[in-house]
């Protein structure tokens, strides 16, 4: 019961918080630059405010703050350091873009290095508290990574906060898509009872995340009145990786982050088959979002349809965590 309580605090913050926000970043100018790449719904349209995502972080960090006294640990606050992590990279870049007015933001190899090394931070952490093994889905078995598993985690971390941040691109999707995966994720942190901080920990923090992106959904449904921004795309992708390295259910990120994956290996795919064909585009625009724009579909049933998608893979991951709780 404590675990929805987390999500409505969360909730409330962001209700009670995102209107005064909106004000503020409309009165000191923070819009993200135009963008003439993007789909043409997008270049027309006038652009909100960016960067909504710092206060869904908050939100985050003080229902985490105050549930981790409730439970009577504070080793699920760890949680907070790829979160964290993720959000000061994303914060850069929407600085760099909305007030110094960059359009690229923080150059890739800056992201990159930032990235690669919170990742590298969490690994070692991860293998410390958790071991290098890693579920199995649909059955009690583990995969012993051994000596690879530093490096691999670090590149997961790499992918899911790039993947996060692709996903961004359509009102109300983001929110609605880690609403879905976070509350998932809870629940299968409380389906194994929590790993290896204990049955409440990461439960905490995962539907303080849901309950924190629906309160954004809010003011981010279409037509959106606030944009994450890269401060919360990357800030939800780095919690969502720490809780599945804690957790040692990372294969468990395939099914409820399918959507943000989808949308980075449509950007991979685009660019090579690019390459390969001298010119020839594999779909009409990537992430593949841009795509379903481009064919007909509207922001509202991009982010229905990617919301369904996720909520029945999360029935999918649910039943292949049976097994652990044994």
């Amino acid at each position: 019961m404590l675990e929805l309580l987390s999500g409505a605090v969360s909730l409330i913050i962001v209700l009670l918080l995102m209107p005064g926000f909106i004000r503020l970043m409309k009165d000191r100018g923070m819009i993200q630059p135009r963008y003439d790449l993007g789909p043409d719904s997008f270049k027309k349209r006038e652009k909100p405010p960016n960067m909504g995502g710092a206060v869904i972080a908050l939100a985050v960090v003080v229902s985490m703050l105050l549930f981790s006294r409730l439970s009577g640990t504070s080793r699920d606050l760890l949680l907070l350091l790829p979160a964290l992590g993720g959000l000061g990279i994303g914060f850069a870049d929407d600085w760099l873009k909305d007030v110094r007015r960059h359009h690229e933001g923080l150059k890739p190899r800056y992201k990159l290095a930032g990235q690669a090394a919170v990742g590298l931070l969490f690994a070692v952490i991860a293998v410390n508290l958790a071991g290098s093994r890693v579920h199995l889905p649909f059955t009690s078995a583990t995969l012993d990574l051994g000596w690879a598993y530093v490096p691999l985690m670090a590149l997961l971390y790499v992918f899911m906060t790039n993947s996060a941040n692709l996903q961004d691109g359509v009102d109300g999707l983001m929110g609605s898509v880690s609403a879905a995966g976070s509350a998932a994720m809870g629940a299968v942190a409380l389906i194994i009872r929590g790993g290896v901080l204990g049955e409440p920990g990461i439960a905490y923090a995962c539907f303080a995340l849901a309950g924190a992106c629906l309160g954004f959904l809010y003011f981010n449904r279409h037509p959106a009145r606030i944009f994450m921004g890269d401060t919360g795309s990357m800030f939800i992708g780095g919690l969502l990786t720490g809780a599945a390295m804690l957790l040692q259910l990372q294969l468990w990120l395939v099914p409820l982050c399918a959507t943000m994956i989808l949308s980075s290996l449509s950007v991979i795919a685009q660019r090579a088959y690019f390459k390969l064909t001298g010119g020839k585009r594999l779909i009409r625009m990537s992430p593949v979002h841009h795509h379903f724009e481009m064919v007909g579909w509207s922001e509202n049933t991009i982010a229905r349809r990617y919301t369904l998608l996720v909520a029945g893979l999360s029935l999918l991951a649910a039943l292949a965590a049976l097994p652990i709780a044994g």
